[in-house]
């Protein structure tokens, strides 16, 4: 085997701890490869994290940068199987509404009853479907049976528009039950054989219906469905099926201003966590004369100055005037009752404060997207260098890995050749000792 060696069995040397040794001294330009990566792997950890905080500021102050962000509404109904909902564009205000009826398909119960396997038309194994728009439709059915029709009324090919099912009312006997699958007045359908006359003994009707509220100044409006699309300016009520006739509702749309504070404070909570991670990971230690780990990072200390000077750079003045101040240490203070007051005396005016590329939300997502930007953010583009880095240090590694099993191997051979070398001659030496110790030996008295 290559590695193979005789230890010491010769010369009396450890020559595995030898070669060790010596593999010890050759490797030092590997472990510090290695090292130099260790480091280089850490500092890419830090700096991705740096880097995902600066993608969620900017997150948030895009949202905040949006003017159409700046009108959002609260909307909320008294009773709970009524559900309502107000975009931007909805007014504030407070409605009273009664519900008279909510929305519900046409039904047809069969009167007579009959096996599965019964057939139930006549003349033809068609079944006629009659709209309420005058328009007429024969179905097919495989055999005219009861289970027949129910899936010729089911089969999406027929596109019917109805839901067929036998109810089962005694043992091997069914009734047919049979509704549209849309609401409303317009959902109206009859089903008979070609020949126009009753299936089944005919049906019980349950006439679909339009869903119906009426408003306290006697304003009546109808829906196909339970759901009144815009039924004020931005505002969507949609009635639950279980709603009770009669319910009287109360409905109130207001400015949302407890989601904007929270968005608020939401971006200056992100700020100055990152602000303070930045200023931990860059300030020196005079104590310990010892810098911190992002140092030397050009591209992080850059994003902490452009995002603190946000604040001063924004239109519209201080925004200490709307609750937001920087610090002495650099981070910012949010005065939630202060913002709130200065919105609702001037919602239009604090919005202007925020919004746009010269905003102050605006400045803070061109600062954060500039630098965590996938493609060409400046810290981005210092971690992608940290990266082919890394790769470069891997692949110096493992040519090292071949370098270092390479000189072991010539080791290896080197002192087993030693070995087999002096082996050889203490065999030759003690032949040799042997001969000699074989020569007879002569006194000198002898003549």
């Amino acid at each position: 085997m290559a590695n193979a060696s005789i230890g010491g069995l010769a010369s009396g040397l450890d020559t595995s701890s030898i070669i060790s040794q010596l593999m010890q001294l050759e490797a030092i330009p590997q472990t510090r490869l290695q090292q130099r990566l260790d480091k280089t792997n850490s500092l890419l950890t830090t700096m991705r994290t740096v880097n995902s905080n600066l993608a969620g500021i900017g997150t948030k102050a895009e949202k905040l940068a949006d003017p159409a962000n700046w009108t959002p509404t609260k909307a909320t109904s008294s009773v709970d199987t009524v559900s309502i909902t107000a975009s931007k564009d909805a007014q504030p205000g407070s409605y009273d509404l009664t519900v008279d009826q909510v929305a519900r398909s046409h039904q047809l119960g069969y009167t007579a009853a009959a096996a599965l396997t019964d057939v139930v038309l006549t003349g033809s194994t068609q079944i006629r479907l009659d709209r309420l728009d005058g328009t007429t439709v024969d179905v097919g059915t495989t055999d005219g049976t009861l289970q027949g029709v129910i899936d010729a009324l089911n089969d999406p090919a027929n596109d019917t528009g109805l839901r067929a099912s036998a109810v089962k009312v005694a043992d091997g006997s069914y009734r047919l039950l049979v509704e549209s699958k849309d609401t409303g007045a317009a959902s109206d359908f009859t089903l008979t054989n070609t020949d126009g006359s009753a299936v089944l003994g005919g049906a019980t009707v349950r006439a679909g219906q339009d869903a119906q509220v009426t408003f306290g100044a006697g304003i009546t409006a109808t829906s196909a469905t339970n759901t009144f699309a815009d039924l004020l300016p931005g505002v969507t009520v949609t009635l639950g099926a279980t709603t009770a006739t009669g319910s009287a509702v109360r409905l109130d749309v207001s400015r949302d201003t407890a989601g904007l504070v929270k968005d608020v404070k939401a971006l200056v909570d992100a700020m100055n966590t990152s602000l303070t991670e930045i200023d931990n990971l860059t300030k020196y230690n005079a104590t310990t004369n010892a810098s911190g780990k992002l140092a030397g990072e050009s591209s992080v200390r850059a994003a902490r100055t452009a995002l603190a000077s946000a604040v001063f750079s924004a239109t519209g003045g201080s925004l200490s005037e709307i609750g937001i101040e920087l610090t002495r240490e650099g981070t910012l203070t949010f005065d939630d009752a202060k913002f709130t007051e200065a919105y609702n005396a001037d919602p239009a005016g604090v919005a202007a404060r925020f919004t746009g590329t010269d905003g102050f939300a605006g400045r803070v997502q061109t600062v954060a997207e500039g630098a965590s930007d996938k493609t060409d953010g400046t810290v981005t583009a210092a971690i992608q260098g940290k990266e082919s880095t890394t790769k470069l240090l891997k692949d110096d590694i493992a040519r090292w890995d071949d370098r270092l099993e390479l000189r072991r191997t010539t080791l290896t051979r080197t002192f087993t050749a030693l070995e087999t070398a002096l082996s050889r001659l203490q065999a030759e030496g003690n032949w040799l000792a042997g001969q000699l110790g074989s020569l007879p030996s002569y006194s000198s008295g002898q003549g």
